[in-house]
């Protein structure tokens, strides 16, 4: 297995605007060296970050519609004041409080300023050294089937499985979690919101799709044209991509 997640794919209209809010949120800095705009931890622009889930907004013609994405970030904090402190600045830069039938939960969930949802969440020993991405949270029918195709898609760990859950984490044990969630929900439309993975030094991206499909991945047909990177979907329907090296 070579390939690891690298970056958060969102779809916006307005890339650079989201892409200021994600790196404003983070405490991240924004880089924007072609039509994509890539939020990554400060200091020099650096493909791919060594330890960091990264953010890659991509300007979109079509808004948001008024579904729920499949895929969301989850924020850390460190303390309950920490956590009423982001949710303050995070409003002040346009975020905007979303109602997902969540209930009266510890969390704080919100929606960046073209809806996109995402949670803040109270401060949890888990996620106390994940950096700023507690994790990368994909709603699902079946946390086991996911489990065995992501665990067997990339290099990192499985932590835990179950029938509402399932964890895997880089086996470096840095960096955000991928998390899958038992949710009612069926996926109707194509996700504003998607991982892209990418192969390690001299690993064969060809092998690495055909492998993907051996595992129950799909092609997918976004309209992407003749590009570099090669579009998939998971057993559930779950839109990713593998990215080429560079």
């Amino acid at each position: 297995m070579a390939l690891r997640p690298v970056q958060v794919n969102i779809k916006a209209l307005d890339g650079l605007a989201v892409g200021r809010f994600w790196a404003e949120a983070l405490g991240w800095s924004v880089f924007s060296p072609g039509v994509t705009t890539y939020v990554g931890p400060v200091g020099g622009f650096v493909w791919p970050d060594p330890v960091a889930v990264c953010i890659d907004v991509v300007p979109v013609p079509e808004p948001k519609t008024a579904t729920k994405n499949r895929v969301h970030l989850d924020l850390a904090t460190t303390s309950a004041a920490h956590q009423a402190e982001l949710v303050a600045r995070l409003q002040a830069l346009g975020a905007t409080p979303a109602h997902v039938g969540q209930g009266d939960v510890p969390w704080t969930v919100l929606a960046d300023p073209e809806g996109h949802e995402f949670c803040v969440l109270e401060p949890r020993e888990t996620y106390r050294d994940t950096g700023p991405i507690a994790a990368v949270v994909v709603d699902c029918a079946d946390p086991r089937a996911m489990a065995r195709f992501w665990d067997e898609a990339m290099d990192w760990t499985l932590h835990e499985v179950t029938d509402d859950h399932a964890v895997l984490r880089s086996a470096k044990g840095v960096g955000p979690y991928l998390e899958f969630l038992r949710t009612p929900d069926v996926k109707t439309v194509p996700d504003r919101v998607h991982l892209d993975l990418l192969p390690y030094p001299g690993e064969d991206k060809a092998e690495e799709v055909a492998r993907l499909r051996a595992l129950g991945a799909t092609d997918l047909d976004l309209g992407q044209g003749d590009v570099p990177w090669t579009c998939l979907a998971d057993p559930e329907g779950h839109e990713f991509c593998v990215l080429a090296p560079s």
